[in-house]
């Protein structure tokens, strides 16, 4: 039942998962400065890094980070702030068990500076996303989304911690669906077994 998650950098959406008492069994960075990693190693959870700029090519980097993954054999696979594209055959190793939680409300603004595009395209909802992760980048199946109104005062840096929050609201329950063995995926739309809702929505600050 345990989790591996991976993280680049301070590791909030991490934090957010700990706090939430989900069984992590450990945390694994490609940055040797994330943040995250002493949050993580306070809690008494396993830390490793696997540098991907020790490795002479991707694949190189790809097979050791799978094998420090492999050695939990966790259930799922949690990115959580890992800023590094995945491979065909990496995602293929981990189908069905990889998730990632993405700042924007998808298929709306795949890829970087969501926040940015999201205030200059004056659009009136914004959000994040918790979806499988496939070859196609921010395309796999979502399994649950929070959204919140853009309010005129609003900037890009506003929108980001505005949406940060519903991030640690919402990807600790994505997860606990998939433990739970509450998530159903058929023809690429994910179902929750029960009453609940896949969409938060906050008027809130």
């Amino acid at each position: 039942m345990s989790i591996v998650v991976l993280i680049s950098g301070r590791g909030s959406n991490m934090q957010a998962i700990l706090e939430a008492g989900l069984p992590v069994a450990a945390v694994i960075s490609n940055r040797p400065d994330a943040g995250g990693l002493a949050l993580a190693a306070q809690r008494g959870v396993a830390t490793r890094v696997i540098a991907h700029r020790d490795y002479e090519s991707r694949e190189a980097f790809e097979a050791a980070l799978a094998a420090e993954i492999d050695r939990h054999a966790p259930r799922l696979v949690a990115l959580a702030g890992f800023m590094r594209v995945l491979s065909a055959e990496f995602v293929a190793r981990y189908a069905g068990r990889l998730v990632n939680i993405h700042p924007s409300l998808l298929p709306a603004f795949q890829g970087l500076d969501t926040h940015e595009r999201a205030f200059a395209g004056g659009v009136k909802l914004h959000g994040c996303t918790v979806h499988f992760v496939t070859t196609e980048l921010d395309r796999g199946p979502i399994i649950i989304q929070a959204a919140l109104m853009v309010r005129p005062q609003d900037s890009a840096d506003t929108l980001a911690a505005r949406v940060l929050a519903l991030e640690h609201l919402v990807y600790p329950r994505a997860i606990r669906w998939f433990l739970d063995g509450s998530l159903v995926v058929e023809n690429g739309v994910v179902r929750v077994k029960g009453s609940y809702a896949q969409l938060v929505y906050s008027d809130r600050d």
